[in-house]
């Protein structure tokens, strides 16, 4: 699992930034988007980055995902979200910190996943509650 920040000027930004890591980047929420002081983020990400940011954010969120550390900045690199996305990897100093907060801070409000909730296609033949096909070849990367 990694763990995501997101920071940007409104909230309407951030909820299309992660809307835009499910969709397009294939990205897995494990937990919903928690609200973080947008002065911790823009200093947590300062220290990431070792240089002074150009703008400071008005809104921050942090949630984990299911893909890890790696996986997770190749998806995001190949899109381009409205907001500042930071994928905090373990080994940062804040990472622990970061985490602590999640669990005390208030959800993100107006985020729902648009993912389906099922395991994949429904196949009408069959009768009963197993009447979903999963699809292995669509996180096939993620098997062990």
């Amino acid at each position: 699992m990694a763990l995501i920040l997101v920071r940007g000027e409104n909230n309407s930004k951030l909820l299309s930034a992660i809307a835009d890591m499910e969709r397009h980047a294939n990205i897995n929420l494990v937990t919903k988007p928690k609200v973080i002081d947008s002065n911790f983020a823009d200093s947590l990400v300062e220290k990431i980055l070792n240089a002074t940011l150009k703008t400071k954010s008005n809104v921050a969120t942090a949630f984990f995902v299911k893909e890890d550390t790696t996986l997770s900045i190749l998806q995001i690199k190949k899109i381009h979200p409205p907001a500042h996305v930071v994928v905090v990897s373990d080994e940062y100093d804040g990472y622990n910190q970061l985490k602590n907060m999640l669990d005390t801070a208030d959800d993100f409000k107006g985020y729902h996943s648009n993912k389906a909730k099922n395991e994949g296609m429904i196949d009408y033949k069959i009768q009963g509650k197993d009447r979903y096909v999963k699809n292995e070849k669509l996180n096939s990367y993620l098997k062990k």
